[in-house]
Order: C-alpha cells, then structure tokens, then sequence
C-alpha cells in the first residue's frame, strides 16, 4: 500500500508568464519594433523628396544713376560714423561740480556755459588779492609823497649850497640828496610790490573763472561723464575723480571712417565720391567724398583707414553707428555713346567656398546646384571682387545647406 505523497516539494512560479502571456508578449514586442522601422523609413524617405530652401545672391555688378553717366563701386569697406570734431570737455582745475547745466542732446554754441565747480576758496582768494592791491596802492601813495619832500630838500639844500657856503656845509648837502636817492628807491619798491599784488589778483581771478566750464566749439552734448556732486579734474586720477564732464561734439562735421584692404588702396583717391549705407537704414543712401586717406597702413590687418565726409546731413546719422561705404568710380568711357566700362562683379565673401585648395562657388541653376570655380581678390568690407568664372546675373548660393552638392535640388523661398 502507499504512503501519502510529499507535498513540500511542490512549488508556485509566480514569475514566470503562463505559455498565452508569453505569445502575447512575444507578439507585442514584435509590432513595436516594426513600427519603429517603419516611422524610421518614413523619416528617410521624406528626407530623401525634401528640396531645402536655399538663400542665395545675385552676382552683379553695383550701380548709381547719379549722373548722366553711371558710376560703378570699385570697393565696398565696413565702418563706423564718427565726428571730425569732437571733444571731452574737462575742467581745467579740480574741484567738486557744483553745477551741470546741459544732458544728452542738448546743443550749446561757443562759450555757452556748462557746468561750474564749488569756487567758495577761490572766491576768498580773489578777495584776499584785491585786499593786497589796495595795500599796495597806499604804500605807492605814501612813498611817492615821501620821496617828493626828499626831492624838494635835497633841491633847497643844493640851492642854499650854491647861494652861500657858509650855511650848508658840502656833508649835509650830500645827505639831503641820499635821502632823496633812498625815498625813490622806496618808490620803485611800492610800485613792483604793487604790480606783484595785481598779478596776484590776475591769477585769483583766472582761477575762479577755470571753475566755469565752457563749450569750446558749437556742438551737441553726446554723454554726460559726471553728475553734480562729483569731483572733477583735467586728467583722471583715480577713485572718485572725474576727468570730462562731458562729451561733445559737432554733427555737421560727421564723416565715415572705414578700413580698406591694402589691396584696393589704389583705386581711391581725394575728393572720389561714395555712396553710404548705415546699417539702421539699410534701404537708405547717403552721398559722400572722399576726405583723406590716412597715410599709413595697419600691419596686422593689412588696411588703409579711409574718411568720407557725409554730404547728406540728415538728423537720423548719429556717431558711431554702422556703416558701409561704396566708393564709385566714374564711367571709364569718359560719356561717349557706345563705349562700355567692364563691369566689376563683387559677391560677399561668404559666398566663396574652399575646395581642394580651389575657390568655388554654388550656382543654382534650374532648382539645382552647379559648381563654378572662381578667381577672387582680397576681401574688403565683406565682399570679394571675383575676377573670373562668373559672367554676372547668376544666383549664388549664400546659406541653407550645410554640405552642398553637384547636382543637389534645391529651391528659392
């Protein structure tokens, strides 16, 4: 007969998924995963169709019609306004400002006052010198008097002298003219001491006219450099001292000062006319001339610094705004009928792509990209001159695709 069965063996896997969860699983895992491959093919291919949209540029040469006959941009270059007259208007003594009479904007004339400085000790040292000429003044007042009576002694002594001997001896005589001799030497004294205390007074009054600060030209206000209260100086020395007031300048004297690739340097001279655009008004034009071209060159960036006089004053053109200079050039046919000037293509530099040591551009042409390669010159205001390989009228390729392609289809926005 048999013994009852051993139930401590047995046991429940509770972890383990019976045979339908295990299908189940199974199946579900393999439908995510072929999602997954098919959204991942999905992407690839509309990646594949997808045409970028592309900026591009139009290669031509830049024209003005300012003229019967046009004048065609010989050399672009980047730079700033700036006011050929301009100043940092500092006190010429220290002290403290006592009062600021202007702030940004304000236009003042020549000689206008601007600020004053606390003059309280210079004011008591004007007095004191006034005090020392008037002493002086009754010093002069009392020697001249002094030295009269001498004169008319020492001349009574000379005359009694003369008339009869035996009253006046030749000692007394002598005597009465060095005392004469003595009271004008003390007059000469009075007299320089005077002229010393009037100097003085001169200087007082020379020092309390340094604590008005005036506009030493007709201009506007650009920045206030100190406030009221603040100490002033004609040179900063640290801490709390100011060195200008103020800053000014002229804004009918605004002129454009550019960097132009030595390069170029050639083609500009005095007097050549420009165009400008500033960079807050892009869409606007402003006339200018060639003022100077600096006579030295920057070694490390191997540029000549060129000034344009703005002729178009407008109110709008304020200093140290961002410009760009076009300096044109006349027509090189001298205005006969018929006779064209070879045009100069310039395109921005960015354009201009490096390829196995090669300067390429991107042209595209019926909604691809064709390879083109160029001859270019050096860059100057963030254009390069190309020289050959592009006829002018292509679209150039400028952004939109990182890796560009032979072939490659794009399309315009």
């Amino acid at each position: 007969m048999t013994g009852p069965a051993d139930l401590s063996k047995l046991r429940i896997n509770r972890d383990a998924p019976s045979g339908p969860e295990r299908k189940a699983l199974t199946r579900n895992l393999f439908l995510f995963f072929v999602a997954i491959a098919v959204v991942a093919v999905s992407v690839a291919m509309m990646r594949a169709r997808a045409v970028p949209t592309v900026q591009v540029v139009t290669a031509a040469a830049s024209a003005s019609s300012g003229g019967a006959a046009a004048s065609a941009t010989s050399v672009t270059a980047n730079g700033y306004v700036a006011a050929r007259t301009k100043a940092s208007v500092s006190a010429k003594i220290a002290g403290r400002l006592a009062y600021l009479g202007v702030s940004e904007g304000s236009v003042v004339r020549r000689g206008d006052v601007i600020a004053r400085l606390d003059n309280a000790d210079y004011q008591a040292a004007v007095t004191q010198a006034q005090a020392n000429v008037a002493s002086a003044e009754a010093t002069i007042i009392e020697a001249r008097t002094e030295h009269e009576q001498l004169v008319r002694d020492a001349n009574r002594s000379r005359e009694i002298r003369r008339t009869n001997p035996n009253l006046l001896s030749e000692q007394e005589l002598e005597g009465a003219t060095s005392r004469a001799s003595q009271g004008e030497a003390r007059l000469r004294a009075a007299e320089a001491r005077a002229k010393s205390a009037a100097a003085g007074l001169q200087i007082a009054e020379a020092n309390i006219d340094n604590t008005i600060i005036r506009a030493p030209f007709s201009g506007t206000v650009l920045r206030k450099d100190a406030e009221v209260g603040e100490v002033v100086a004609p040179s900063v020395g640290g801490g709390l001292t100011r060195g200008a007031v103020v800053t000014l300048a002229d804004l009918q004297t605004l002129e454009v000062e550019v960097d132009v690739n030595e390069a170029y340097i050639a083609r500009i001279r005095r007097d050549a006319p420009s165009r400008i655009t500033l960079d807050a008004y892009p869409d606007t034009a402003f006339r200018g001339v060639v003022r100077q071209v600096v006579p030295t060159a920057d070694r490390q960036r191997a540029t000549v610094q060129v000034k344009v006089t703005i002729l178009d004053h407008d109110p709008r053109i304020l200093p140290e705004m961002g410009a760009k200079v076009d300096f044109l050039e006349p027509d090189s046919s001298g205005g006969k009928a018929g006779v064209a000037s070879k045009p100069v293509l310039r395109i921005p530099a960015a354009a201009v792509k490096t390829d196995a040591g090669t300067s390429v551009v991107w042209v595209v042409r019926d909604g691809k990209l064709v390879r083109r390669p160029v001859q270019t010159g050096p860059v100057s205001g963030g254009f390069l001159e190309v020289r050959s390989g592009l006829n002018g009228g292509e679209q150039i390729l400028v952004g939109g695709v990182e890796s560009p392609a032979e072939g490659m289809k794009v399309k315009l926005p």
